[in-house]
C-alpha cells in the first residue's frame, strides 16, 4: 500500500507531462517542425538575433556590424531599422539565397503613431477616448509601413503611467488600466486585423513587458519596486489586454520586477506570461536589455544570457549575447537544446503566421509606397485624429472660438516650426511634410489678419538645448537676444484684436530617455506670456506638450487654454480647425495634471487612508500637504467644450444582482449651450467593502456621445461581471458580495451617484 501511494505523484507527473506534450503536439506547425529537425544548433540560435544595421532609421545608440556576412551564415533571424522595397528585397536575398535552408527575415520597426503620415502622439490619441479612430490610425500605420516592406511593429507602447516627470509617457495612455486595456486592443486590432497573412496588415509587438512607467523618481530605465496585488489591478491589464486579443510578440521592459530584470524574469515571461495568460508568441528584448543586465549585477554577458533564454525571452535585440554565448553555455551544461529549440520554434512560427515561408518577398512590391504612403485620405484621418486629441483646459471670456476675420497676433517660436510638430517617436515620420500653425491659420482663416513674431526661445538654457538636440535641432536659440524678441512680439500684440500664444516643450523634451525634475513651461516662454497678458489683450494659449505640465500660474491668468500634445503631421491645420470653430474640442486628460511636482505620483484612482482630509481646509492629523492641496490641478478625465453639458437623472437596472450578472447604468445628458459638440460620459465605480483596501473610485465605463444645442439623450453604458472584479490577497480574481456606487459624470470628480449590491 505505501509503494501504491508513493507512486501516485510520479504517475501524475508522467501523466502531466504526456499530457503537455500532446497538447504541444497538437498546437505545432508542420512546417516549422520540419525545418527544426533539419537545422543546427548555430542555425537555431542564429534565429534568436534581431540587428540594425545603422544608416536608416534611429531608435537606440549602438548598431550591428557586419549584418550582411552574419545573415549569409545564418546568424540573424530578424532586421530592423531599414525600409523601402528594394533595400528589404536585397536583405530578404541574403537569406533566402544564401544560406543553407533559406529562412526568410522578419522585418521590424518602431512605428509608434503612424508611419509617414504621423498622427499625435499616443498620449494625445488616447485623449480622444475614441476607440474606432485609434483603430484606424494603427490600420493606416500598417497599411504605409506593410508598403515599404515591414512586417512587424515595436508597438503598442501600453505602460500605465503616472508619474509625468517620466518622458515616455508620451508614448502610451496615460494612468488608468481600463482605458489601457481599451486602447491596447484598439491598436492590436488595428495593426494585425483578421489575417496576418494580409499584405496590409503587421504583426504588432505590445511592450513593454513590465511595469515600466513606474520607473521610481519618473527617471527613465530606472527600479520598479511594487506589490503583486497593485501589479495584477493597477498595471497589468493593459498587457493582459493586447495578448487577449491576439498580440503575436511581446517586448520586455529595462526595469527590474522583484529584484530580476524583465529580460530574465522567469516568473514574467514563463510563469505569468505562458502559464498564467497562455500567450502563444515569441518575446523579444528591448534594445540591448540582455547585455544591461550586467550592470545591474546579474552576472557577465554569458550568464545573463542563459538567463534570459531559461527565463523565456527568445529573441535578441542587437546585443548579441545569445548568438556569442549560447553554444558554450550549451556545451558546459547552463541551457538545454530544448531551451533554444523552443525559442527558435516560437521565432518561426511568426514568420510563418505572417506568411513569409509562402512567400518570403509577400511585402515587397515597388508599387505600393507610391499608391499606400501618404494617401490624401490618410492625412485626411491624421486632421481629424489630432483634432479630436485636442483637450480645452480653460475657456475665458467667451474668446474662443476666433472669428475668421480677426487680427491675430500669432505668437512663439512653436507657432512657425515643422521639425517639433511630429512629436517624439517618430522615427519614420518625415517632419518636412507637417504643416506649422501659422500654415494652418492661414489655410483655415483666409480672410484674418495673422502677424507672426517668435517672442521667445523655447528655452534660453544651452545645457539644455544641447541635452535636447541629440536627433537633431529641435530647440534653436535665436541669435536675436530675449529683450528683443520680447519686444517685437509686444508691439505685435499691441496692434491685433487677439494673441494667440503657442508655447510649451520641443518634441524631444519628453520620450525615452527625457525625463525631466521640472514640467513647467520653460521660464523663456513663461516671461513671454505674462509680458503678453499684460498687454490687456485677449490671450489664448495653445500648449505643446508630452506630458502633463504644472500650469498653476497660467491656469490663474485671464487666459484660454487649448492643450494640443503633438499633433502629427497636420498639426496646423487641425490647431486651426478647433481654435477657428469648424471643431468644438472634446478631448479628455488620460493622466492627473498636478499643481506642482510635490504631488507626484498622483492619480484617480487613489485609495482612501485612516485618515482622510474631508475637504481641503488643512486639518492637524489628517493625511495632506502644508503648502499644497491635496486635490490636483485638473483631475483624470477633464476636459472642456465650447458648449455646455448637463447631467442628470443617473439610474440602474436593478438594484440587486448576482454572481457573474451585470447591468445597465443610464443617465440623461444634456447640451445646454449654443454649440453642436461630443461628450464622453464617464462611469466610475467604487466597491464600498472588500477584503483588500478599495480604490475610490475606478474608471469602468465610457461612451462618446455627439449631441446638437438643445438635445437631449438618454446615454447607456454596460457593466459587465468583470467589472466588480478584482485580484485579491492570494491574487484571484473575485467579485465580493457587497455594496456598490456608481459615479456619472464629465471626468473622475464626477458627483451623480446610483447603490446597487451585489449578492
Amino acid at each position: 500500500m505505501k509503494k501504491f501511494n508513493s507512486a501516485i505523484p510520479t504517475l501524475s507527473l508522467i501523466l502531466i507531462s504526456f499530457l503537455s506534450t500532446y497538447t504541444q503536439a497538437q498546437n505545432t506547425i508542420p512546417k516549422v517542425e520540419s525545418l527544426l529537425a533539419k537545422m543546427t544548433i548555430e542555425e537555431k540560435i542564429g534565429q534568436l538575433n534581431l540587428v540594425t544595421p545603422g544608416g536608416g532609421i534611429a531608435t537606440g545608440s549602438v548598431v550591428s556590424s557586419n549584418v550582411e556576412e552574419k545573415i549569409k551564415a545564418g546568424q540573424v533571424g530578424g532586421l530592423f531599422g531599414i525600409a523601402g522595397p528594394e533595400r528589404i528585397k536585397t536583405t530578404q536575398d541574403f537569406a533566402v539565397k544564401n544560406t543553407r535552408l533559406g529562412i526568410p527575415l522578419i522585418f521590424g520597426s518602431d512605428i509608434i503613431h503612424g508611419y509617414k503620415t504621423t498622427f499625435p502622439i499616443p498620449l494625445g490619441l488616447s485623449a480622444s477616448w475614441d476607440m474606432e479612430l485609434l483603430k484606424r490610425t494603427a490600420q493606416i500605420a500598417a497599411l504605409e509601413a506593410t508598403a515599404d516592406g515591414i512586417n512587424w511593429n515595436f508597438s503598442p507602447m501600453v505602460d500605465i503611467a503616472r508619474d509625468p516627470r517620466w518622458g515616455r509617457i508620451a508614448e502610451g495612455a496615460g494612468e488608468d488600466p481600463y482605458l489601457g486595456a481599451a486602447i491596447a486592443k484598439a491598436m492590436v486590432t488595428g495593426y494585425q486585423g483578421d489575417d496576418l497573412t494580409a499584405i496590409n496588415t503587421m504583426m504588432a509587438c505590445v511592450k513593454h513587458i513590465a511595469l515600466y512607467g513606474a520607473a521610481e523618481g519618473g527617471r527613465d530605465y530606472n527600479s520598479v519596486d511594487m506589490s503583486k496585488i497593485k501589479m495584477y489591478n493597477e498595471y497589468l491589464p493593459p498587457y493582459k489586454a493586447a495578448i487577449d486579443a491576439g498580440v503575436g510578440s511581446i517586448m520586455t521592459s529595462f526595469n527590474d520586477i522583484d529584484g530580476v530584470p524583465a529580460s530574465g524574469n522567469k516568473w514574467l515571461l514563463t510563469d505569468l506570461l505562458r502559464n498564467q495568460w497562455n500567450f502563444k508568441g515569441f518575446v523579444v528584448s528591448d534594445y540591448t536589455s540582455v547585455n544591461e543586465m550586467i550592470a545591474h549585477g546579474m552576472g557577465d554577458l554569458q550568464a545573463v544570457s542563459a538567463l534570459a533564454l531559461k527565463a523565456g525571452l527568445d529573441m535578441d535585440m542587437v546585443g548579441e549575447g545569445f548568438l556569442t554565448t549560447l553554444k558554450k553555455s550549451l556545451n558546459e551544461g547552463k541551457i538545454t537544446e530544448a531551451e533554444i529549440t523552443m525559442a527558435c520554434r516560437r521565432v518561426l512560427e511568426a514568420k510563418y503566421k505572417l506568411g513569409l515561408f509562402e512567400d518570403p518577398y509577400r511585402y515587397i512590391d515597388k508599387k505600393r509606397p507610391a499608391k499606400d504612403i501618404l494617401r490624401p485620405g490618410n492625412r485626411k484621418i491624421a486632421r481629424e485624429a489630432a483634432k479630436k486629441s485636442f483637450v480645452l483646459l480653460k475657456k475665458h471670456n467667451n474668446t474662443l472660438p476666433l472669428k475668421k476675420d480677426a487680427n491675430i497676433a500669432l505668437i512663439g517660436d512653436l507657432a512657425n516650426d515643422k521639425s517639433n510638430m511630429l512629436g517624439t517617436w517618430a522615427p519614420t515620420g518625415d517632419f518636412k511634410l507637417s504643416i506649422p500653425i501659422l500654415e494652418g491659420f492661414k489655410n483655415v482663416a483666409p480672410n484674418a489678419k495673422i502677424t507672426y513674431a517668435k517672442g521667445a526661445n523655447i528655452t534660453n538654457d544651452s545645457v539644455m538645448a544641447k541635452n535636447v538636440n541629440v536627433f537633431g535641432r529641435t530647440v534653436v536659440i535665436d541669435e536675436r537676444s530675449p529683450e528683443v524678441m520680447l519686444k517685437e512680439a509686444i508691439e505685435v500684440a499691441q496692434k491685433a484684436d487677439v494673441v494667440v500664444a503657442v508655447v510649451g516643450e520641443a518634441k524631444e523634451m519628453t520620450g525615452e530617455s527625457s525625463s525631466r525634475t521640472e514640467i513647467q513651461i520653460p521660464a523663456s516662454q513663461k516671461k513671454l506670456i505674462r509680458a503678453l497678458v499684460a498687454t490687456g489683450k485677449p490671450v489664448v494659449l495653445v500648449l505643446m506638450s508630452g506630458r502633463p505640465l504644472v500650469i498653476e500660474e497660467e491656469m490663474n491668468l485671464p487666459v484660454s487654454i487649448l492643450q494640443v500634445w503633438f499633433p502629427g503631421v497636420e498639426a496646423g491645420n487641425a490647431i486651426a480647425d478647433v481654435i477657428f470653430g469648424d471643431y468644438n474640442p472634446s478631448g479628455k486628460l488620460t493622466a492627473t495634471w498636478p499643481v506642482n511636482v510635490g504631488q507626484i505620483p498622483i492619480y484617480h484612482s487613489v485609495k482612501n487612508t485612516g485618515r482622510p482630509q474631508p475637504t481641503e481646509t488643512f486639518l492637524k492629523f489628517k493625511s495632506n500637504y502644508l503648502d499644497a492641496p491635496n486635490a490636483p490641478l485638473l483631475p483624470f478625465g477633464f476636459g472642456l467644450s465650447y458648449t455646455e453639458f448637463e447631467y442628470s437623472d443617473v439610474k440602474v437596472t436593478t438594484s440587486e444582482i448576482n454572481q457573474n450578472e451585470g447591468l445597465t447604468v443610464r443617465v440623461t445628458l444634456k447640451n445646454t449651450g449654443n454649440y453642436d459638440g461630443e461628450e464622453v460620459v464617464q462611469l466610475y465605480l467604487r466597491d464600498v467593502v472588500r477584503s483588500i483596501t478599495p480604490p475610490m473610485r475606478q474608471l469602468k465605463g465610457f461612451q462618446k456621445v455627439f449631441l446638437k444645442k438643445g438635445e437631449t439623450k438618454i446615454v447607456s453604458i454596460e457593466l459587465k461581471p468583470e467589472d466588480l472584479k478584482f485580484y485579491n490577497s492570494n491574487l484571484d480574481f473575485v467579485a465580493e458580495p457587497g455594496e456598490f456606487e456608481v459615479f456619472v459624470g464629465t471626468n473622475s470628480n464626477a458627483t451623480l451617484k446610483a447603490i446597487f449590491t451585489l449578492k
